[in-house]
């Protein structure tokens, strides 16, 4: 027997992907391939956070290839799904309570966002010291098939890298 079919035998079936359910929590479902590291970062996970994590990163899905966020003892807030949006559009969020999925939905793109996402200008009166908070009109440039943000303050337009400017 080879090394990989003794691995295999051993693990069971390579398409057996064992991750505990979680009691209650949220599961981001269909991130784009790559961003998984990114939603962390948008909902602050680092090394100090306590509850159970989850991470799958470029797994194959009936869809094509996904990453997959799984986050015990927390739901998250709209901004939190806003900012999420940004990133991974197609994302599909659940719900868990009691080990039940008791709400299954897609991330909507929303038609605005608000104290999310830093201005690229830096003469825009957001990156001033008055304390106005950010907001930028979201749109989608069909040719690209991605997000664009217009700050409603400048005018700016952003495009691309917006987890850079994610705060």
């Amino acid at each position: 027997m080879t090394g990989e079919k003794k691995r295999s035998a051993r693990l069971g079936d390579k398409n057996d992907l064992r991750i505990k359910a979680i009691e209650n929590g949220t599961v981001i479902d269909h991130i784009t391939p790559g961003q998984a590291l990114n939603v962390l970062n948008i909902l602050r996970v680092n090394g100090d956070f306590t509850n159970t994590v989850s991470v799958v990163m470029n797994a194959g899905g009936s869809r094509g290839d996904k990453d997959v966020v799984k986050i015990e003892g927390r739901e998250l807030t709209e901004k939190e799904v806003n900012s999420i949006s940004l990133i991974s559009p197609k994302a599909t969020l659940n719900i868990i309570r009691n080990f039940e999925v008791v709400q299954k939905r897609p991330i909507q793109k929303p038609e605005s966002v608000c104290g999310i996402v830093k201005c690229i200008n830096p003469n825009c009166i957001t990156n001033s010291s008055e304390p106005i908070e950010t907001k930028f009109i979201v749109s989608e440039n069909e040719k690209v098939k991605s997000l664009v943000l217009r700050c409603v303050f400048c005018e700016s337009i952003m495009t691309e890298d917006l987890i850079k400017f994610i705060e």
